[in-house]
């Protein structure tokens, strides 16, 4: 077979550069105490999972394995820009918070290929169903991770339950039906859990009628 006259395209340094989302935090997290936050690549995993259950449940039927590759590389700017605090998320003009974006992904996808800028420019305009209903897995998800930091314990959290109060989900009923589930167990976790007036209250273990 005659050798190919085309160069090799050097991948191994643009993937490289996304291993940052392993260890780059979640700052929402870590702004409110959160022991051991989930990472940035952890939220992605978490939210691909959310694809596949969502998707195939829509009617009518979408690509979920489109949305899927959407959800993979929706944070993927964040290797560069970090997870940004919603303080100063709110604090940047929407213009800026969306060419830094588009900058970071082409910095970071174009090298490793047209297919994976794409996908991010779909899934930052958010016109196709499948870039909406990732846009919405990528709020349940919070819920999805709210919930298992209230079963672990960690309370505090409110904030982030009012903006799955206020999520439209309608337009997917299964992601509309998770959303109300998210709420509910968290609503659960609040009447199961002790108030911290009794918490102060409650004597330790072997501790009734110590001196």
């Amino acid at each position: 077979n005659p050798k190919s006259n085309l160069s090799p395209v050097p991948l191994l340094q643009p993937l490289l550069s996304l291993l940052p989302l392993d260890r780059l935090p979640r700052t929402g997290w870590i702004i409110n105490n959160v022991p051991e936050p989930e990472s940035i690549s952890d939220h992605i995993l978490s939210t691909c999972h959310l694809v596949l259950a969502l998707g195939p449940k829509t009617n009518p039927p979408l690509n979920t394995e489109r949305a899927l590759a959407l959800a993979i590389i929706h944070d993927a700017p964040e290797a560069l820009t970090g997870d940004l605090p919603r303080g100063a998320s709110e604090r940047l003009p929407a213009a800026a918070r969306g060419k830094m974006d588009r900058d970071a992904a082409q910095s970071l996808l174009e090298p490793i290929s047209a297919l994976a800028l794409t996908h991010h420019s779909e899934y930052m305009a958010g016109q196709t169903r499948e870039a909406r209903l990732v846009k919405l897995c990528d709020k349940l998800q919070l819920g999805v991770r709210l919930v298992a930091y209230g079963r672990a314990g960690i309370r505090g959290l409110d904030e982030f339950r009012e903006g799955l109060e206020t999520l439209d989900a309608l337009e997917f009923s299964a992601a509309e039906d998770l959303r109300l589930e998210i709420l509910a167990e968290l609503e659960s976790l609040d009447r199961h859990s002790p108030s911290p007036l009794n918490a102060e209250n409650e004597a330790p273990d072997g501790a009734d009628g110590a001196t």
